[in-house]
């Protein structure tokens, strides 16, 4: 058989085979058979030394225009059997419009984030800075610089959880006050709040935990008063629990503020009447308060004579307790999900009243 003859049938017999393959891997061994470093039409080239010199550049024409319509048959099979692969994935996978599609449930804030989150945008409407801190502290920045030395016996008002003889699991928010006092190198003014977990060794019943969440805030410029006090917890108690809410401060005694106040709110159930929330009183303690220790201040670098200052501590846990009467603290850690998506009904314009 000439080679021209020859190279005819290898054309027809390689466009068969394209034509036959049925996937991108059939398609490939053709390629490979015919057309490859080894393949037959390629090894023709080799068999032109046997030609006469002025046949071999038609030769050559004609090995390269079978070359090129065996490619051209391999591209558009190429494209047929990816868009068969497609139109098969396609009718496979067909989404049935008439079932019902799948609910996705959507959750909530947990309750003691959105109580924090509420009154940090109170007080950062009031213009407060928002400070966090270390909850591993040392024993000087949760109790010497408030003015608690280490023989003073307030200190067995917070029994606390060390893990050195000067480290501890911070018992209140307050040492992010001292750290930023410091900070300030003597200058005021000063206004912050700080927020954050901690950590007293408590018993765990329906009313503590040895886990809580505090919430502190500062306030230190010349010229504070008790007034400024007042007014501003005036404020808190009307947007976290009714515009009818009053206060009342009782004297009281805290090492880092002197003088220090109970704040009590006027019932938002009974309206002062007495009933189960206030324990017949007419009235709850929500939080402790005080001007500032001059002590504090000094430790700090402020002189005392120029500056002076508030503070105060609440407790979004108690804080979301009465507000959505909720009976025992330890629902805030178990994550039960019966407790928690009673939020969403809230947050869905629900009572805020929650069944335990």
């Amino acid at each position: 058989m000439e080679l021209k003859d020859k190279l005819s049938a290898l054309q027809s017999e390689a466009l068969a085979k394209v034509s036959d393959a049925s996937d991108a891997q059939g398609l490939q061994q053709v390629k490979v058979e015919y057309l490859g470093k080894k393949g037959i039409i390629t090894g023709l080239m080799k068999e032109m030394k046997s030609l006469p010199n002025e046949e071999k550049p038609k030769f050559g024409q004609l090995v390269n225009e079978a070359r090129q319509a065996v490619e051209a048959a391999m591209t558009e099979k190429d494209t047929e059997l990816k868009e068969k692969a497609i139109n098969d994935k396609l009718a496979n996978e067909t989404i049935d419009i008439s079932l019902p599609g799948r609910k996705f449930n959507i959750g909530s804030a947990h309750p003691l984030t959105k109580i924090v989150e509420e009154l940090e945008d109170l007080f950062i409407g009031l213009g407060y800075e928002v400070v966090e801190g270390y909850e591993v502290e040392t024993d000087y920045y949760n109790f010497e610089a408030l003015n608690l030395p280490k023989s003073h016996p307030a200190r067995d008002m917070q029994d606390s959880f060390y893990i050195t003889e000067e480290l501890l699991m911070r018992t209140h928010t307050s040492p992010v006050q001292a750290r930023t006092l410091e900070s300030r190198k003597g200058q005021g003014p000063v206004k912050i709040i700080c927020p954050g977990k901690v950590y007293r060794r408590d018993s765990d019943d329906a009313t503590h935990s040895h886990q809580f969440t505090q919430i502190e805030g500062l306030v230190v410029d010349e010229n504070i008063k008790m007034s400024d006090l007042k007014g501003t917890l005036e404020l808190f108690a009307k947007k976290m629990f009714g515009a009818d809410r009053e206060i009342r401060l009782r004297p009281s005694f805290f090492p880092f503020t002197e003088p220090s106040v109970e704040v009590d709110i006027s019932c938002f159930k009974c309206g002062g009447a007495g009933c189960n929330v206030c324990k017949g009183t007419g009235w709850i303690e929500i939080l402790g308060a005080g001007m500032v220790h001059p002590n504090v201040l000094e430790m700090a670098g402020f002189d005392s004579e120029k500056y002076s200052g508030f503070a105060f501590g609440m407790g979004p846990d108690r804080i979301a307790m009465l507000k959505y009467g909720i009976e025992d603290i330890r629902h805030f850690y178990t994550d039960d999900l019966r407790f928690l998506e009673q939020f969403k009904a809230v947050e869905d314009g629900g009572s805020e009243h929650v069944s335990q």
